[in-house]
């Protein structure tokens, strides 16, 4: 597993476009400057992960996640990269399997009354533009958006407590390695 994780930090790593790279673009150039962005650390990676989180569920456009998580990592000081990444959480397999379907249950939970089904008859009778939005702009829209708020805000929390318990984990197993590697024990 550990080895796994060394190959895909190596590879990440390669991927990363470096800083010479970020500030010669002028649209990267401003965010390029705050290389704290950029550290894995064990504060910047949690922040990190529950940003992309956070715009990967909530906004569900393709191009304006990752936009959107690098300007939101800003004033939250979280890792860029990892936020970027995380926000691939939602592609089309998860969206339609969980997300939207999930979304939709917790919007009618609030008492709108978002119908699924209606989309698998729009898509089958071959539905008009105007058909969409009529039933876009029904329940079924502040339905969707209440479900996507409310699910990312609790994937967002649970993944920063689960990345800071992984980041414990994984920086004590390479320090009790270091300390045997060193002969000394290590108990508790």
């Amino acid at each position: 597993m550990s080895a796994l994780l060394t190959r895909l930090s190596a590879w990440l790593h390669r991927q990363m476009p470096t800083h010479e790279q970020l500030e010669a673009n002028r649209l990267t150039a401003p965010i390029s400057r705050r290389r704290e962005l950029f550290r894995f650390t064990r504060r910047s990676v949690p922040r990190g992960v529950a940003v992309g989180m956070f715009v990967g569920i909530f906004a569900l456009i393709p191009g304006v996640q990752i936009v959107g998580a690098a300007l939101m990592c800003v004033p939250v000081r979280g890792n860029i990269p990892l936020a970027a990444a995380v926000t691939f959480i939602s592609n089309p397999f998860t969206t339609i399997l969980i997300i939207l379907p999930l979304a939709v249950a917790i919007g009618n939970s609030f008492g709108f009354h978002a119908d699924v089904e209606t989309v698998n008859a729009m898509v089958r009778s071959g539905a008009g533009v105007h058909q969409w939005w009529s039933w876009l702009l029904s329940d079924t829209a502040p339905a969707i958006v209440i479900g996507l708020f409310v699910q990312s805000v609790v994937a967002s929390v649970v993944s920063y407590f689960v990345t800071v318990w992984f980041w414990r984990f994984w920086i004590g197993r390479k320090h009790r390695a270091r300390l045997r590697r060193s002969g000394r024990d290590f108990d508790s």
